[in-house]
């Protein structure tokens, strides 16, 4: 190598550090000493680094600026995976919220979907994941865009989902929307087939399939399963679930660790729109270590097309 490469590779190494220092503290509220313990350097050069990625223009709302191992990842993942793409967001500290870093990063790409002058038709899920990442979305001119749900939001009991995205996003992006205002999973099969007989159910549902494209989170099926802590079904049939094999599932809908749904007659009682759907594209937002299993399993079954994810669980679905 010569010197003026070896000089190129330096200062592109040093940015690296210094965005990522920026990162830390902008968005991870880091102080300056938690920040030297993560990248193990001293406090006074994250002083300088915070201070360099200011200079550099690296710092706006988010932190402008592609740091070259998330990029590597990025290309691994595609690979390893034949996704058509992968984002990955530096990580925050290991005990922190990972969506805490996931959110400010994901929120610019999901602006770019509303950005495009094409009319789209755009199929959600929904959880906490989307919900964060919305919050943090600009407003936008999106009113050629449809948005439709995938899945149901109310409860055994009535009550809704804290964590419905539809209606906060098309506050947002000022957009024709078509929420799914029933329960997620029905008594039977039976009550099931009526919902779906329901004409605006039907046509909701018949919407969601013919969309262009799908935006979901990915919920694990562990002790913390999103559908069990909300309330869409009982510990029963949570543990029967879990026992035929059951490790994630996307709107409802779960999967084995084959990444292939089940079907079972917890399975067909979901009540909404399960994706991928024909040649249907599917991006998923999620990350975290309680997310693995599901994630590893919908990567292996092709569930997904495209992930957005951050620095650790990209590392930990790479040494699978």
């Amino acid at each position: 190598m010569i010197p003026s490469d070896r000089a190129n590779e330096a200062e592109a190494n040093l940015l690296d550090l210094a965005a990522r220092a920026a990162w830390l503290s902008f968005v991870g509220g880091m102080t300056q000493d938690q920040i030297a313990l993560e990248l193990g350097i001293s406090r006074q050069r994250v002083q300088r680094l915070v201070a360099r990625a200011s200079a550099e223009g690296l710092i706006r709302v988010r932190i402008d600026h592609p740091i070259a191992e998330c990029l590597e990842l990025e290309q691994r993942l595609r690979d390893r995976y034949g996704l058509f793409s992968a984002r990955v967001a530096p990580s925050l500290s290991a005990t922190g919220d990972p969506n805490d870093a996931l959110a400010p990063f994901a929120a610019p790409l999901l602006e770019r979907f509303f950005t495009d002058p094409a009319p789209k038709l755009i199929a959600l899920g929904t959880g906490r994941t989307l919900r964060m990442i919305v919050e943090q979305m600009q407003s936008l001119a999106g009113g050629h865009h449809k948005l439709v749900s995938l899945i149901g939001n109310v409860a055994p009991d009535g009550s809704a989902s804290h964590y419905e995205v539809i209606v906060r996003l098309a506050e947002k992006v000022s957009a024709p929307h078509f929420p799914m205002s029933i329960p997620v999973v029905a008594a039977s099969e039976a009550e099931r087939d009526l919902y779906r007989s329901l004409p605006h159910v039907k046509a909701s549902i018949d919407l969601a399939l013919r969309a262009d494209f799908a935006i979901v989170g990915m919920g694990q099926m562990g002790a913390d399963a999103p559908l069990l802590m909300d309330g869409f079904i009982t510990p029963e049939e949570h543990a029967d679930w879990v026992r035929a094999g059951a490790i994630g599932e996307i709107g409802g809908h779960a999967f084995n660790a084959e990444g292939q749904f089940l079907d079972h007659p917890m399975s067909r009682r979901i009540v909404g729109a399960r994706v991928p759907h024909g040649d249907m594209q599917v991006h998923c937002f999620a990350a975290g270590q309680k997310k693995l299993p599901a994630l590893t399993a919908a990567l292996k079954g092709r569930l997904l097309s495209h992930l957005v994810t951050d620095e650790r669980t990209a590392k930990a679905l790479l040494n699978d």
